[in-house]
């Protein structure tokens, strides 16, 4: 099992990211939120699941343990792959996902495209319990307003928006509130985005 890797980004692509780990490189698989703070040339350590199929090695790529473990979680579901696993946790961040199937909350769960009602019944049914047991109980970590703006910021102007364009949408999002993580900052920056295109 490769449970993480570590080394230089050679390529962002939109659903992963080329890393090479000694001379060797390694397609990851990887949620939009995660691939928006990885930069080419910039050492990076991913936490990883290794999928194995008759004809395929597939890495899955996370910024935490906390969602690689949700992402093992999800696919013990019956109907839940690894693909539609990793689309669950790039709609819904690991709290969100986590307090989804706690509340038993079908509408939130059916945001994510290829789960319906009943799959969404399925995932709460067989994860309220274990999802509780695996939680770790830590709010998630808040950075500094400063540091967080300019990280989302290079973040963004790294997706190839204009530095102008995405220091608003920042400023935007933190002038609504308070207690952001950079991924929901990132997240609601996208949004507010991409309704401006």
């Amino acid at each position: 099992m490769i449970s993480s890797v570590r080394g230089e980004v050679l390529i962002v692509a939109l659903d992963h990211v080329v890393v090479e780990v000694g001379g060797v490189g390694l397609a990851v698989q990887a949620t939009p939120a995660t691939l928006a703070t990885l930069r080419r040339g910039e050492e990076v350590r991913l936490h990883t699941a290794l999928v194995v199929r008759e004809d395929s090695l597939t890495l899955f790529g996370f910024a935490d343990a906390d969602a690689r473990e949700l992402f093992g979680l999800l696919q013990t579901v019956s109907g839940i792959g690894p693909r539609l696993a990793l689309a669950t946790l790039a709609v819904l961040d690991p709290d969100k996902l986590r307090a989804a199937l706690v509340e038993g909350n079908i509408t939130v769960l059916t945001s994510v495209p290829g789960i319906g009602r009943k799959g969404a019944e399925r995932l709460t049914l067989e994860l309220r319990d274990k999802v509780t047991a695996l939680g770790s109980g830590d709010a998630p970590a808040v950075t500094a307003p400063g540091a967080l703006r300019s990280e989302v910021v290079e973040a963004l102007a790294g997706l190839g928006f204009p530095a102008k364009q995405a220091e608003q949408a920042v400023d935007k999002v933190l002038a609504d509130g308070d207690g952001h993580t950079t991924a929901s900052v990132l997240r609601a920056a996208l949004a507010t985005l991409g309704r401006k295109r």
